[in-house]
């Protein structure tokens, strides 16, 4: 890593507020919570567990990174199993950059006909935004920096780490059966 960005703790803090602004959004309400795979699950099962509402989830999967840094043609990967017409959703995404995915997702799921649908971000990069989508619920804001950690990854890897770090340069440069056999090596 080059560095460190937003550290364990500070996560920890700031999804407990931001599940209090998202429990004050939804007071009242049976909650379907529509989240995007594989990044938002780090951040997704530590969020529900500071909602006390009575919610469903489920799962979308979209997939528009390779083993690159650069974003590609979006793929649904997993489709909705639960109906969301006429129910109150709430889009958890791990971050918004460009904002073509979660401009893909959201317009697939108002066909749906949700009652309303308010979006959750992890992290959020405006530096990079080409769609015009805001999030409702933001985690952090960060520089246009490639970022790892809190279910964030670099070619799968580094998913796990409790925080969240800036990636090297030279390891999203390389190529990656370098990347692998450096990862192997620390």
């Amino acid at each position: 890593m080059e560095s460190l960005l937003i550290s364990q703790k500070q996560i920890a803090r700031r999804i407990k507020s931001l599940s209090k602004e998202i429990q004050q959004e939804f007071e009242g309400r049976e909650l379907t919570i529509v989240a995007v795979l594989n990044g938002t699950v780090l951040f997704l099962a530590d969020l529900v567990r500071h909602l006390p509402l009575p919610m469903r989830l489920d799962f979308v999967g979209v997939s528009s990174y390779g083993a690159g840094t650069a974003s590609g043609e979006l793929v649904f990967t997993k489709e909705l199993r639960l109906d969301v017409r006429g129910r109150d959703v709430l889009l958890v995404d791990d971050i918004l950059d460009t904002g073509k995915t979660l401009k893909r997702v959201l317009d697939k799921l108002w066909k749906l006909e949700p009652r309303r649908i308010k979006t959750c971000v992890f992290l959020e990069k405006k530096a990079r935004r080409v769609e015009d989508v805001k999030a409702d619920f933001v985690g952090f804001s960060v520089p246009d920096l490639f970022v790892v950690g809190y279910g964030l990854d670099y070619a799968e890897r580094y998913r796990n780490l409790p925080f969240v770090a800036v990636l090297r340069p030279e390891l999203y440069t390389a190529q990656p059966e370098k990347v692998a056999s450096e990862s192997r090596a620390k």
